[in-house]
């Protein structure tokens, strides 16, 4: 599996190694020797599915602690323009987002350690979306961001995402108290 690193310390892509033959593919999505390896002793607890229709924006979500969670995400079905925002309050890169395209067709997987904030948007119908968390959801340990904040600034390159009433609440990057 290769590895692409980015400013925001922490983040990373990960692109398997495909077998292709004239049956299909495949490929290791996860080994955990491999990912401890690379990324520390990460103990993963909990997988979480959803299926979305086109222009669905999910986020920008995380768990503060005692519950906080790290996130290996990838797409089976569809694609997703995937953010993460370094939300760590001693971080150079405080409030800076990385923006990266999954899809069923380019196999990459995201790693989001604890300590962001995590929102896809869907671009094709029937995307299905997965991750494994290092830690179990717990309601009263959920937050957010304002997907469209102006201070963070995002190209979700969509006018109008189909976003739940919840997500619209969360507060803006000026109004926001980080846990982390």
């Amino acid at each position: 599996m290769e590895i692409t690193r980015f400013e925001i310390k922490g983040l990373a892509l990960l692109t398997p190694q495909l077998i292709k033959d004239e049956r299909g593919y495949f490929y290791e999505s996860y080994r955990k020797d491999f990912f401890d390896t690379h990324f520390g002793d990460t103990n993963f607890i909990q997988d979480n599915q959803s299926t979305s229709q086109k222009g669905t924006l999910r986020g920008l979500h995380f768990q503060a602690p005692p519950f906080a969670q790290g996130k290996l995400v990838r797409v089976l079905q569809g694609a997703v323009i995937d953010i993460a925002i370094d939300i760590r309050k001693d971080s150079l890169t405080y409030g800076k987002y990385q923006k990266v395209m999954l899809s069923a067709e380019n196999h990459l997987q995201f790693w989001i350690p604890p300590g962001f904030a995590h929102g896809f948007l869907t671009l094709m119908e029937n995307t299905i979306f997965c991750y494994k968390c290092t830690n179990i959801y717990n309601k009263l340990s959920e937050g957010g961001l304002c997907y469209n904040d102006k201070k963070i600034n995002i190209d979700w390159e969509i006018q109008k995402p189909i976003i739940s009433e919840k997500d619209l609440l969360y507060p803006d990057f000026n109004n926001f108290l980080s846990p982390f």
